[in-house]
């Protein structure tokens, strides 16, 4: 248990630069506080003491702002950065050395029984306010975009970005093309697909505008 310990508070100190001493990291980091309480609950929950459990889950919830159900699967080394509004579902699994910040949600999509919640592979990074949803596998090393919405399998080593989430980013190469400093929108998609339809519909009004002009231009001659 004190190598675990140890190990949760070295990944505060890998991840984040304004972690000072051991003494500020124990007793003033809530994504800390939050993991030690689940794993307190997380012993409860598999010992079948579900009550006990849910207990420790609401309290911790209560006193940092981070939920996570009792019977999550937490892997070594996850690092909570701020860490308020971040749930974690019952049935989720999470890898090793993962970070997830503030305003995450690693859900579900409806009533379903059994396996429900996304299985968080090795190494991924969650970017603020995402939302991963649904029973499948995020790859390893993976990262996943702030607000993205993630609803289908990602692939390891990948980057998805925007809501719904598209794979911008396999192994490295990007897997489609996108302007300096900005990211794929499909809402800009659909406006953009509009517009070539309006100029689409303007160039057709035109010829009939040339075509109807020189029918008048005809008519007037031969009268």
């Amino acid at each position: 248990m004190w190598q675990t310990i140890k190990s949760d508070i070295s990944a505060v100190f890998d991840n984040d630069p304004a972690a000072r001493s051991w003494f500020e990291v124990v007793f003033t980091y809530s994504g800390l506080h939050a993991i030690w309480a689940h794993r307190i609950g997380h012993w409860f929950y598999k010992r079948r003491m579900f009550t006990i459990a849910r207990i420790v889950s609401q309290w911790s919830r209560f006193m940092t702002g981070i939920e996570i159900h009792p019977g999550a699967t937490i892997g070594k080394r996850l690092f909570i950065d701020h860490g308020m509004g971040v749930v974690i579902g019952e049935t989720c699994e999470i890898g090793d050395d993962v970070i997830l910040y503030q305003g995450v949600t690693l859900g579900g999509t409806g009533k379903e029984k059994g396996k429900r919640h996304p299985t968080i592979g090795n190494n991924v990074v969650v970017g603020s306010g995402a939302k991963i949803l649904g029973s499948f596998l995020v790859g390893e090393n993976s990262r996943i975009g702030s607000n993205a919405v993630v609803i289908q399998e990602v692939p390891s080593n990948s980057t998805v970005v925007t809501m719904p989430a598209k794979l911008v980013k396999r192994d490295g190469v990007r897997v489609n093309r996108l302007d300096h400093g900005n990211l794929p929108d499909p809402i800009i998609d659909i406006f953009q697909e509009m517009q070539q339809q309006i100029n689409e519909l303007k160039r057709q009004l035109e010829q009939e505008r040339v075509k109807n002009g020189g029918a008048r231009e005809h008519d007037a001659q031969n009268v």
